[in-house]
């Protein structure tokens, strides 16, 4: 099945018969063995029916201009289903050719040793070009519906990731990087006045992409408070007081070296909280990376002002040091947690390995923590979903399957020749035993179809 894109929608709508699997909230997962769900030509969920009966079907079908002979209608055997497309909440995306590199150093030497001198190559709008489309198409082949990235500090080739996930159907939210301190002088923004002046510029060329932010929005992006002085914080806090439409992402309480530094270069402030805060940069919009040595006031605030924390298990727990952040406080307290890859922070850009990562830091964290469970696979598949949407404020439009929500998704296949190396679904295994396969073994190979709004996105062999 192939869907044609134009500007207007799908040139006809969707249907899918078999078995739907999403998250109605961090603790309630539906599994519907039996169901259809169609999408309508504007991309967006028109019916979900429940253990729905075969001449039900075709009565509903036909509502829709549909028939079981549709080229858009797919049944969806044993071991097929459908699931909410990935939502990747931090992700470094001139880090698409460094991941793997440096492992084990230090984060300050890693940035000036390995990082800084690799993003300074998108200087170059050919090399931005190349690169960028290469990570998107690679996001997309993975099943990442939806991407929160940092860009470089050139305006540019952030301008060129914008277009590369318009032109290839990528959600995302794009944010050329502002950083004027603290890093080698070939790879600052020149003065606090152009970092503010070309962010103030990207999102003006955003907001023409894609006025509607169907796809694309743009987002304030402090790499963070070390990088970033006083005049530039204060930049950004009057663009976010100014575009209350705009999210904002840092990085927060990364590693102790980070959070000493930031303490000399802002001793007045006691936390990262009230830093950013003071700033304008922390509310209900802000994405906040790894957030692993909180304290009560920290969780107290983030909890207050309503942060989204982006989890990244593999970065935290490869770089200089073991970092385990406490995913479970943050479930417990129903603060908004998701999944990132950081993917050149971290060695995989697959959201699959972070689940599993994240399963693996539940574990580490009950070691010093008793009281706290380590991850349900369901759970796991929820930070991935439903719990990244919520992150990145885009749980009204994505995240599950609800009638109404646009129709981000993935067609996972565990059987078949094209099935891989996911371990073996046999005949007496349960919905919930296949599901635990995929999370726990599987790959790209099981994501057979990948959709934003409807579309198919993801690249034929």
């Amino acid at each position: 099945m192939s869907v044609v894109q134009n500007k207007q929608g799908l040139d006809a709508p969707l249907a899918f018969l078999g078995t739907i699997i999403h998250h109605l909230s961090p603790k309630q997962i539906e599994i519907i063995p039996k169901g259809l769900l169609i999408v309508g030509v504007n991309g967006k969920i028109a019916v979900v029916e429940k253990d729905v009966a075969d001449d039900k079907v075709d009565s509903l079908l036909s509502q829709h201009g549909l028939s079981r002979h549709s080229p858009t209608f797919t049944v969806l055997e044993r071991g097929e289903f459908l699931i909410p497309g990935f939502i990747d909440t931090h992700n470094h995306a001139p880090q698409w050719t460094q991941r793997g590199l440096g492992r084990g150093k230090l984060i300050m030497e890693w940035l000036n040793k390995t990082t800084f001198p690799h993003e300074a190559k998108f200087q170059d709008p050919a090399y931005a070009r190349k690169t960028y489309a290469s990570c998107v198409d690679g996001f997309l082949k993975q099943g990442v519906t939806t991407a929160a990235y940092y860009g470089s500090l050139h305006g540019e080739a952030t301008k060129i990731l914008a277009e590369i996930c318009v032109q290839k159907g990528q959600r995302a939210l794009v944010g050329k990087c502002n950083m004027n301190r603290e890093a080698p002088d070939y790879y600052v923004d020149k003065s606090a006045a152009e970092s503010i002046a070309v962010t103030e510029d990207f999102i003006a060329y955003t907001r023409q992409l894609d006025p509607t932010q169907e796809l694309v929005t743009p987002i304030l992006t402090p790499r963070f408070a070390v990088a970033c002085d006083h005049d530039v914080l204060t930049g950004l806090g009057k663009l976010a007081e100014k575009n209350p439409d705009l999210p904002i992402q840092t990085h927060f309480n990364e590693t102790l070296q980070e959070m000493e530094i930031t303490k000399k270069l802002y001793p007045e402030f006691d936390s990262e909280a009230d830093l950013y805060e003071h700033f304008g940069l922390l509310n209900d919009r802000s994405i906040l990376a790894h957030c692993i040595y909180m304290d009560d006031y920290d969780m107290r605030r983030l909890k207050e002002l309503d942060c989204g924390v982006a989890h990244c298990p593999i970065s935290n727990t490869t770089s200089g040091v073991f970092g385990v952040a406490p995913v479970r406080e943050y479930l417990n307290q129903d603060i908004k947690v998701g999944l990132g890859t950081d993917s050149g922070g971290g060695f995989s850009s697959s959201i699959i390995d972070c689940m599993r990562q994240a399963f693996a830091v539940s574990k580490a964290r009950q070691l010093d923590h008793l009281q706290d469970k380590p991850l349900h696979f369901t759970e796991m598949l929820y930070l991935a979903t439903l719990g990244g949407a919520r992150v990145c404020s885009l749980d009204h439009k994505i995240g599950n399957f609800l009638v109404g929500k646009e129709f981000d998704a993935l067609e996972i296949h565990t059987v078949g020749d094209d099935a891989g190396i996911i371990t073996l679904v046999e005949d007496e295994d349960t919905t919930e035993d296949i599901l635990e396969k995929f999370v726990m073994s599987g790959d790209d190979r099981n994501v057979a179809k990948v959709f934003v709004k409807g579309r198919s996105v993801k690249k034929s062999k």
